[in-house]
């Protein structure tokens, strides 16, 4: 029997683990679930004849070795920062290791060792990365194997809420780390369009939002993200005319995002001094000119040039920014405190569901012509434990675990599902369970 150890039982796992254990029968697997709520893991195994659980706290290092030496593979679900100990001792053990985060320079500085180890660490396996990187590559390898030249390639992902969820003034709710959707761009943002480098400051970045559309599923708007250069070596894009990277966000969002920023409540690098006594009204208010003659609404208005029927204003009062509600923390950045609110107010509901949104446009040359494919894949969850995220995560991990297990992927030391050998099957099994992409082509005149 092949044994699997899940470190993590978060929400991101809950398919994951069922996917896992649906397989478990067949190819004569044993699951063990750990996490430091032990009854959370008892609840994703469910009672499962292949699944077993373990209390794990992180930090205890003997046990944590000692269950990854009692398995052949580890799923590692933690947050992306805890898993350069893990994978440490996957290459101390010899054990297959599979993460659906980035390859950090610390996991990349593994390479070699995991190598000569024999085993294959397998990341960047979730929607994004991962799903992104796998349809791209096979859109990509295909054109350019019927001969055609890439000149333009862009992407877009984004975590949302399904249509029918749909529900309050910002369209927006949180599927994925509330800190890092209000930390999102900070440091800045690179891109390459029509052969000429742009660089936008994070002060500009949420003005700098394109609107697009996706087939079925209406129209989105796309702010940039981070470092679309890098992708160049991924994707072999290296003479592209044009390689931008953003996520997708429904309209109106940006320009309300950006009068936060604007006020400074998505900052993050300084404590505030008296937020133990702020009211959400204080706190905004601190950024606001003094003048105890005119109200909070008047000078962020003014401060933010907003008309009288603003959308923008509309949203930030939703929030519930301009209450005089207690905040109820000791310490706090502005961004802690912006965080605080925004878990109450963009909670997913019981009801609710959520979505995933992708879309890539890639314009070529082939045969004399120029043309432009669409590619679009949009998936919803079924509840608030399946969600759209848990689905496109889960899966795409829990197939990477399987084909290095029955010798799919046998390339060794530290891999990205970039390869033909990983990304082929992947997506082809993501089609069964119902995440596929939509084409569409047309001739650019």
């Amino acid at each position: 029997m092949q044994r699997i150890l899940v470190i993590g039982a978060g929400k991101s796992t809950s398919v994951l683990i069922e996917y896992l254990l649906e397989q478990a029968e067949a190819l004569d697997w044993g699951v063990t679930v750990a996490d430091r709520d032990l009854e959370l893991a008892k609840e994703r195994i469910s009672g499962h004849p292949r699944g077993d659980v373990a209390e794990l706290d992180a930090a205890d290092t003997s046990l944590r070795d000692r269950l990854i030496d009692s398995v052949d593979l580890v799923v590692s679900m933690l947050p992306a920062h805890m898993h350069p100990p893990v994978a440490q001792a996957c290459v101390r053990y010899k054990k297959h290791f599979v993460t659906a985060s980035y390859v950090s320079s610390a996991l990349r500085d593994l390479d070699e060792a995991a190598a000569r180890a024999g085993i294959t660490m397998l990341n960047e396996m979730g929607v994004d990365p991962g799903i992104d990187h796998m349809s791209a590559m096979r859109g990509l390898d295909e054109l350019r194997n019927g001969g055609a030249r890439i000149i333009r390639f862009e992407t877009f992902t984004g975590g949302l809420v399904a249509p029918e969820s749909d529900d309050n003034p910002w369209r927006y709710k949180f599927t994925w780390n509330p800190r890092n959707v209000v930390l999102a761009g900070q440091g800045g943002v690179k891109f390459k369009h029509n052969g000429r480098y742009k660089y936008i400051p994070y002060h500009q970045l949420f003005r700098r939002y394109e609107p697009i559309s996706i087939p079925d599923y209406g129209d989105f708007e796309v702010y940039p993200n981070r470092d679309s250069l890098r992708y160049r070596s991924h994707y072999d894009l290296w003479d592209v005319e044009t390689i931008y990277r953003g996520t997708l966000r429904r309209p109106g969002f940006c320009s309300a995002w950006d009068g936060l920023v604007q006020l400074g409540l998505t900052d993050d690098s300084y404590e505030l001094e008296d937020v133990a006594t702020m009211t959400y009204r204080d706190f905004v208010n601190s950024y606001l000119w003094y003048d105890p003659d005119i109200s909070v609404e008047l000078k962020l208005r003014a401060y933010l040039k907003l008309e009288l029927n603003s959308a923008v204003f509309d949203k930030i009062e939703w929030l519930g920014l301009l209450e005089r509600e207690p905040i109820g923390l000791d310490r706090a950045t502005p961004a802690q405190v912006l965080q605080k609110r925004l878990e109450q107010k963009w909670a997913l509901g019981p009801a609710d569901k959520d979505m995933i949104a992708m879309l890539h446009i890639t314009e070529y040359e082939a045969d004399g012509q120029r043309w432009r494919s669409q590619s679009s894949m949009v998936t919803l969850g079924s509840d608030p434990v399946r969600t759209a995220m848990a689905k496109t995560v889960g899966l795409t991990t829990g197939i990477g675990a399987k084909l290095i297990l029955t010798g799919v992927i046998d390339h060794r030391g530290v891999v990205i599902p970039t390869r033909p050998e990983v990304y082929g099957p992947v997506l082809s099994e993501l089609e069964r369970y119902g995440i596929r992409f939509r084409e569409d082509r047309q001739r650019v005149e």
